[in-house]
């Protein structure tokens, strides 16, 4: 299995993406950062290299998505409570995000932004018992 993931996504401008991710509490790697890259560390085992857009397509032939009018994906990260999925998508939207739409499902709650490059961003949490199978309503 694996142990650990690098979500690399095409930025603009690295400054408003470093100010963008840490306004909303990431830290950055610096030993993995440079003039071309920023490592934001999203969990333990868990980073996104936010790269340029000339460096990003050096690294394949195809044409480098723009996420303002294309949708690549959808990265979705746990929240650990229903009011914590609301403080980060809040902190995100303060810090420049554009909202995007709620799901209120009772057993599963999550909200939507996209960052300034226009990738789509969601944080969700899942009623552990649901989860769990330990409820009747699962």
């Amino acid at each position: 299995m694996h142990t650990m993931m690098f979500l690399n996504l095409p930025v603009d401008d690295l400054a408003r993406s470093r100010k963008f991710f840490t306004d909303l509490g990431y830290s950055i790697n610096e030993k993995f950062s440079d003039e071309n890259a920023i490592t934001v560390v999203l969990g333990e085992s868990f980073v996104a290299m936010l790269l340029t857009r000339d460096f990003f397509g050096s690294f394949h032939p195809a044409t480098t998505a723009d996420a303002t009018t294309t949708k690549e994906c959808i990265i979705c990260l746990d929240g650990e409570s229903r009011d914590a999925v609301d403080a980060m998508v809040d902190r995100a939207i303060a810090a420049g995000a554009k909202p995007g739409d709620t799901e209120d499902h009772g057993f599963m709650y999550g909200r939507s932004f996209d960052d300034p490059d226009g990738h789509s961003w969601q944080i969700a949490w899942m009623d552990p018992a649901v989860m769990q199978g330990d409820t009747a309503d699962s």
